[in-house]
């Protein structure tokens, strides 16, 4: 390799070199002209790659700088969406002043036009289907009231509550506790015998509830005993079982008149395993009645 090109090489490789102007009799060779000396060259951080050198912080600072990233734009937020209005709550019927406001009408009335009013309802559909409307029957001075839930087919043909065998049951329970038929006041929740002997629906009771309500009022009864579990029920406005309602004094209605709750007759003679319990009833209304 030629002293020329040894020098450029060195220069790259950012080494020193000496170069002797003149002859020297050390190396024995001749001084290039100055057009021919070599130009001193700047190493690049390529040729230095190349070669395994790591380039200089000057060298790497002169790379290009990546260019900055363009920051994007914020989002525009979307303007909140406007609440719904809020929908219109509609209020539960009152059934309370519904049943105050029907019982009014029938206020002031006495029994003879109670009877007659009764006799002429049409508030629900059962007076399409009645053979004949059944009022009540028995003392309208009694300290007992007996209720029942509806007319059967015996009563709407007698227009009387409690006839049958029922009725024959429902006379032995009250001579039980030393009270005979003619001695209470027998009546029941609806006024109209249901078809198929049904159980009375809500409306029905509610629009037949006012008649018996002036019953009560003009009977003034110690004790109210409600017979069987649909007629509890619709007393005490409750879904709760007959079994849970008996053995405990419940009031029923503005004059807060005691109510205590048994087995209905025709139950106890599907049921006559039960007539230890309602006999059981029998003997805490009667205790309850000597205490009102």
């Amino acid at each position: 390799m030629s002293s020329a090109l040894r020098r450029e090489y060195l220069a790259a490789l950012g080494l020193e070199t000496w170069v002797v102007r003149g002859k020297s009799a050390l190396l024995g060779e001749t001084a290039l002209p100055d057009s021919l000396a070599p130009r001193e060259i700047a190493p690049s951080h390529e040729v230095l790659a190349s070669h395994g050198v790591p380039a200089s912080r000057e060298v790497l600072a002169q790379r290009e700088a990546p260019a900055p990233r363009e920051v994007p734009a914020p989002r525009e937020m979307p303007a909140p969406r406007e609440a719904p209005a809020p929908r219109e709550v509609i209020a539960p019927r009152d059934t309370d002043a519904h049943r105050d406001s029907s019982a009014a009408r029938e206020a002031g009335a006495d029994w003879p036009e109670l009877r007659a009013r009764v006799a002429a309802c049409t508030r629900c559909a059962l007076c399409n289907t009645r053979t004949q409307t059944v009022f009540g029957v028995g003392n309208q001075t009694a300290e007992w009231l007996i209720v029942g839930e509806a007319p059967g087919a015996e009563e709407d043909r007698q227009g009387e509550p409690f006839v049958g065998r029922a009725g024959q049951l429902l006379n032995s329970m009250l001579r039980a506790i030393g009270l005979a038929r003619e001695q209470v006041y027998i009546a029941n929740v609806l006024k109209c015998r249901p078809p198929g002997n049904r159980d009375p629906s809500a409306i029905e009771a509610a629009e037949c509830l006012p008649f018996l309500e002036q019953q009560i009022a003009l009977l003034k009864p110690k004790i109210m005993l409600a017979v069987g579990r649909i007629a509890a029920q619709n007393l005490l406005r409750t879904d709760v079982t007959l079994g849970r309602l008996r053995q405990q004094v419940h009031r029923f209605g503005l004059s807060q008149v005691p109510l205590v709750v048994t087995y209905h007759p025709a139950y106890l003679l599907r049921t006559p395993t039960d007539k230890r319990k309602a006999w059981e009833d029998l003997k805490f209304g009667r205790e309850v009645c000597t205490r009102v």
